[in-house]
């Protein structure tokens, strides 16, 4: 396939994360005092200040692309509820996306436990609603579950993910606007068809 068929091929894809943000962009962030696009944002400017790669933007902006997608209440996690949004990502991510983007995606919430698990202080700097989280998901990984996720190609990238994932709670903050991350979303969807 041409460089200019799999980039035609790309344009469904991203119209559709531009309506799913436009959709569901607006609804809280799981307790914080931010949105899920301003999260989302966040994210992927910190991706974009670190120099990661497109594919690592994309899942930046990306990774709680679940919590758009299940029809459960905005404090769901306050009721007790895990709506394993990282699962939900990731298998709708799948289906459009290659690992490079999925697995960081699939494997954040996996990346806050392991964090928990190898720098205990971490936890420390858990805001109130991630660490509610933390608990129904399982809580800090025992040594079989780290040992298991750092045999994951993709557990470094995770962890760099799960970083940015962490600051990006700033309320009014400034960041790239959504239609400035197409390019990023294109290459990454680029490579992914020249991954199959």
């Amino acid at each position: 396939m041409s460089d200019s068929a799999e980039s035609a091929s790309a344009e469904p894809i991203i119209a559709e994360v531009m309506r799913l943000f436009r959709e569901r962009g607006e609804s809280e962030y799981g307790g914080e005092s931010v949105t899920q696009a301003e999260h989302a944002l966040q994210t992927a400017d910190l991706a974009l200040a670190d120099g990661a790669e497109s594919t690592l933007v994309a899942a930046a902006l990306l990774h709680d692309i679940g919590h758009l997608l299940h029809q459960l209440p905005d404090d769901a996690p306050d009721q007790g509820v895990d709506d394993v949004h990282e699962e939900l990502g990731g298998r709708w991510l799948e289906k459009r996306f290659g690992p490079a983007v999925t697995e960081p995606v699939r494997l954040h919430v996996a990346a806050k436990r392991y964090m928990c698990a190898r720098q205990p202080e971490y936890y420390d700097l858990l805001s109130e609603p991630s660490r509610i989280s933390l608990s129904l998901q399982g809580g800090p990984m025992n040594d079989d579950e780290v040992a298991e996720f750092e045999r994951n190609a993709f557990h470094e990238a995770a962890v760099r993910l799960r970083q940015w994932d962490d600051e990006a709670k700033i309320v009014d903050k400034v960041t790239t606007p959504l239609q400035g991350f197409t390019e990023h979303l294109r290459s990454a969807l680029v490579d992914s068809a020249c991954e199959s």
